[in-house]
């Protein structure tokens, strides 16, 4: 079995050139620094990480627990925590908790048993966040979401500031029938969403009927069961927000199944973007967040977070907490557009004007 001794031997550098490049300092020359990555390729020769770990007193490692992998938001999110947390040596163990609180706090139970040195959390509707024992155990962000009451790290979009944006474009677009499909009221993004809605309308003096406010979950089969209920109205809404990718899916399903043409008889408003936005029939609306930023600096505020211990004598109350808020980006497409009656004045004025 090879040694470090063999790596600097061959590499032709000292066991401290070594060591440096195994613990990522930028002392190292980068001619160094490829001349011990080819000794160890020679050699086939990977660090003992266990004992690495035990002499550092941390093991580079971080957890990461989704609320939904399969939501491609996150799999953006992921790619930005994931590219910071190479970029300084540490590695992520990803952990799926498909909107269960309990299999959210089983993870949370196994990558402390895994003594990881931090985690990114996108939670659950879960409590689990807020309990005290969960923050000394090990250093904590969340991303995303934040449950009501949560005093800590955290990075998430504006989302007050992107709803009223996007709520005002169909306000300007005419319509005055605007309803909404929201996410879990109990997380922050679903109550800022709301919120910034409720604002844009109240400005303008406009109702918003109870019948016109959806409860959603953020899961696709709840976008698709209120988008049922808002088109069979005996006055459905001319137009429709819903507060995330999952639940437009739901509800592009819904309209399709009811033959309700969009934008022609209800235009929609989709929160996040996907890949094949521009590519749905019609291109969507949508409000996108910068998902991958979001991942990225979550894993920042993480790591100075894993460094900031031994700054403060160990005192992790002492340590200012981090929120930060990203503003996100409308991006107009074809599924929204002026309702009927509006564009029945628009052709009756140009009648007039021609006749004139």
């Amino acid at each position: 079995m090879y040694t470090i001794r063999d790596i600097a031997r061959l590499a032709g550098v000292s066991v401290a050139t070594v060591s440096g490049v195994f613990n990522n300092k930028p002392t190292v020359k980068p001619a160094l620094v490829e001349r011990v990555k080819k000794a160890m390729a020679a050699l086939d020769y990977h660090p003992d990480q266990v004992a690495r770990s035990l002499r550092l007193r941390r093991t580079c490692t971080v957890g990461m627990v989704i609320a939904d992998v399969t939501n491609p938001f996150f799999t953006d999110v992921i790619r930005g925590v994931e590219k910071e947390a190479q970029s300084n040596g540490y590695s992520v163990i990803l952990c799926d908790a498909n909107e269960d609180p309990g299999l959210e706090r089983h993870y949370l139970s196994t990558l402390f048993s895994r003594r990881v040195d931090g985690v990114l959390l996108a939670p659950t509707s879960s409590p689990s966040v807020q309990e005290s024992h969960i923050h000394k155990r090990f250093p904590i962000v969340l991303i995303d979401r934040i449950p009501l009451g949560f005093a800590g790290d955290a990075v998430m979009t504006d989302n007050f500031s992107a709803a009223y944006d996007g709520t005002r474009h169909l306000i300007e677009l005419g319509h005055r029938q605007i309803a909404i499909i929201t996410g879990q009221l109990n997380l922050s993004n679903g109550l800022d969403r709301l919120d910034g809605f409720r604002k844009a309308l109240q400005e303008e003096h406009l109702a918003l009927p109870d019948k016109y406010l959806q409860r959603g979950d953020f899961q696709l089969e709840s976008g698709y069961q209120c988008g049922l209920e808002l088109m069979r109205l005996p006055m459905p809404p001319t137009a429709i927000f819903s507060c995330n990718n999952r639940m437009t899916l739901g509800l592009m399903r819904a309209l399709g199944e009811l033959h309700v043409h969009c934008p022609e008889a209800v235009s929609v408003l989709g929160f996040d973007d996907f890949e094949w936005s521009a590519y749905f029939t019609p291109r969507l609306t949508t409000i996108a967040q910068p998902a991958f930023e979001m991942g990225r600096q979550a894993m920042q505020i993480l790591l100075r977070k894993l460094q900031a211990p031994a700054e403060n004598n160990g005192i992790a109350d002492e340590i200012p907490k981090t929120t930060v808020r990203l503003k996100a980006e409308l991006r107009v497409r074809d599924s929204t557009a002026a309702p009927a009656s509006v564009h029945e004045v628009q052709k009756e004025n140009a009648t007039l004007e021609i006749s004139h």
